[in-house]
Order: C-alpha cells, then sequence, then structure tokens
C-alpha cells in the first residue's frame, strides 16, 4: 500500500526557530508578529513550488476562476496567521481575539445528555480556536485524536509555547486507542479529530470518493465508523479566520448514531459522510483562504478510484 503524499511529507518544523518567535511575538505583540508573516508568507510562496500548485488548483475550484499570485499569497498568509496565532491562544491570551460563536447550542445539546460527542473538522481554518473554547467555556473539555506521529509534533511544539497548555490527545493507531475514545466520552468529554485526509493511497472499505469541489475526492470512513460504532452525536466544528483578529467558530450537526441499529449502521455512515462532505465545501467556499492541504488532493482521489470505482449511491499537517 502506498502513502498518500501528505503522509510522505516530512512537516517542517523547527523547535528552536518556534520558541524564538514565540518570545518575540509575546514581548513584542501580534502586530511584530504579523509583521514577520509577510516575509515568510513571500518565502513560502517563492521556494515551494509543489504547495503553490496545489493552492493553486484548489483556489481554482474553491472561487470559481483562476488563481492569481496574491490569491496563493493569501492562502499562505492566512496558514500562517492561524499559526502565529496559536502562539497567543495556547498562552492564553484569549483577550486579543473577537470570536463569533455560531451553532453553540448543538454543544450544549449533546453534552446535557451526557455521553460526551465527536467533533469532526478539517484542516480548514484553526483547530487551536476551538480547542481553545474548552478553556474558557464551563464543562466544555475536548480531547484531541490523532496519529502518533502527529501527536508528538503537537505535544513538541505546544511544549515550546506553553508547557502546562498541552492537550489531552488521544494517539490513533494504537490498541487501546478504541477504549480511551470511549472513556473520554464516558466523561462527557468531545473527542475532535480532523477527518479530511487518508492515509493510504489505494482505495477499500475504509476510503471512499466524493465530489468535492467539482471533482471526485477520496474521504475516511475511519471516523464516522468509529462513532457509529460508539453509537454517539457526530458535530462539524470549523474555526475560520476572517481577517485581523476576528474568528468564526461553527459548529453543526452531522449524526446522531445513538439509537441506529446494527444493521442500518453503513447507511447512516454513508449518509453522514455526505453531510461532511457538504459542509467542507459549503465552509471552502464562505472563506477560500482558510483550506490549508497543501498536496494534490484530487490527484490522491483519482489514484483510489481507479482501483475502487465504486458508484456514488454506495461509496464508502501538508502544510507548506
Amino acid at each position: 500500500m502506498k502513502r498518500t503524499d501528505w503522509a510522505e511529507r516530512p512537516e517542517r518544523s523547527n523547535l528552536a526557530l518556534l520558541r524564538v518567535m514565540t518570545w518575540l511575538s509575546l514581548r513584542l505583540g501580534r502586530p511584530f508578529g504579523r509583521a514577520l508573516l509577510w516575509l515568510i508568507a513571500v518565502y513560502f510562496v517563492a521556494a515551494s513550488p509543489a504547495a503553490r500548485r496545489a493552492s493553486r488548483d484548489y483556489l481554482r475550484r474553491a472561487l470559481g476562476r483562476p488563481a492569481t499570485l496574491r490569491d496563493v499569497f493569501r492562502h499562505m498568509f492566512t496558514f500562517g496567521t492561524t499559526i502565529h496565532d496559536r502562539i497567543y491562544l495556547i498562552s492564553g491570551r484569549f483577550d486579543l481575539f473577537d470570536v463569533e460563536l455560531q451553532g453553540q447550542q448543538h454543544i450544549h445539546d449533546v453534552l446535557a445528555r451526557g455521553r460526551g460527542a465527536f467533533l469532526l473538522g478539517a484542516h480548514l481554518g484553526s483547530f487551536e480556536v476551538v480547542r481553545a473554547l474548552g478553556r474558557t467555556v464551563p464543562n466544555l473539555r475536548v480531547a484531541v485524536a490523532m496519529y502518533e506521529e502527529n501527536a508528538r509534533n503537537i505535544n513538541a511544539a505546544v511544549a515550546a509555547i506553553n508547557p502546562a497548555a498541552a492537550p489531552e490527545v488521544i494517539p490513533l493507531g494504537r490498541v487501546d486507542a478504541m477504549l480511551q475514545v470511549r472513556e473520554a466520552l464516558d466523561d462527557n468529554r468531545l473527542v475532535g479529530m480532523l477527518a479530511d485526509r487518508t492515509l493510504l493511497r489505494e482505495a477499500g472499505p475504509s476510503i471512499q470518493r466524493r465530489d468535492f469541489l467539482g471533482s471526485p475526492a477520496a474521504f475516511p470512513l475511519g471516523p464516522l465508523h468509529m462513532a457509529a460504532m460508539l453509537k454517539r452525536p457526530v458535530l462539524f466544528m470549523t474555526g475560520l479566520h476572517l481577517g485581523g483578529n476576528r474568528y468564526a467558530v461553527h459548529f453543526d450537526p452531522l449524526a446522531d448514531f445513538t439509537d441506529v441499529r446494527r444493521e442500518d449502521r453503513a447507511a447512516a455512515v454513508q449518509a453522514a459522510l455526505g453531510r461532511y462532505v457538504e459542509r467542507v465545501e459549503h465552509y471552502c467556499r464562505a472563506a477560500p483562504y482558510n483550506w490549508f492541504n497543501y498536496f494534490d488532493f484530487w490527484q490522491d482521489a483519482d489514484a483510489a478510484g481507479a482501483q475502487n470505482p465504486t458508484p456514488a449511491e454506495h461509496q464508502t499537517t501538508q502544510t507548506p
């Protein structure tokens, strides 16, 4: 089995540079850090041809017109902004941001039932601004489920900024991952996962193709299968950067597997996947510069589709 392009590429990270950037940003302020982001974005536009091509392809689809170099710069600058703002969010500087909440009643409703819920997101906007709500809203506790290598990268980055703010991470791929997820849910916590990337090129029972921004793209079914097996509700989440210091956090219902019978589970998962893809596409068009998959998202889907040309009605961090 071949791994997808994003899984094969090493993350561009430098903890020493991150510590320096953190020190400068916290002492000299967000405007100073954002000035540096202009230089960083120019560097990545110039030095990352693969990411530049992927950005143009995505933006052409999301904007409905050919993407200019200015669009690509804005795309990468938005990505850099969300990364830079993590420094302040992890450090507890929520006062610097104007965060609008939409759909928070859905969170209150699932927490009132006392059995937790899944939050499914994408590499769309800032997950950190969503997670930060867990430190400001009473009774809102968020655990993050991700693959172990990504978990190590996240923990190292957070430790470089504020060790006390280390997230609760459930490493996927371990034999006890499902047990840890169940324990978090039983404790009425929310389990967050990003569900827009597949690890393998070849299609199979855990990968399906759905039309996304005009072409088929591969999406994993694993997170929805897990929610169905554990009989929990699922909400879509995203924290979109709207410019300046403004973010909009959205929560939308995707599925409730609480009372779904075993024989109806597959159909319910299919329906939930359709709603998930529709929500991702909706927010990509609403805030197009917030999509942070800098690899050929649709080429991977074509490779998967060649292996499994399933009819649509039965279909099952790469940063610059």
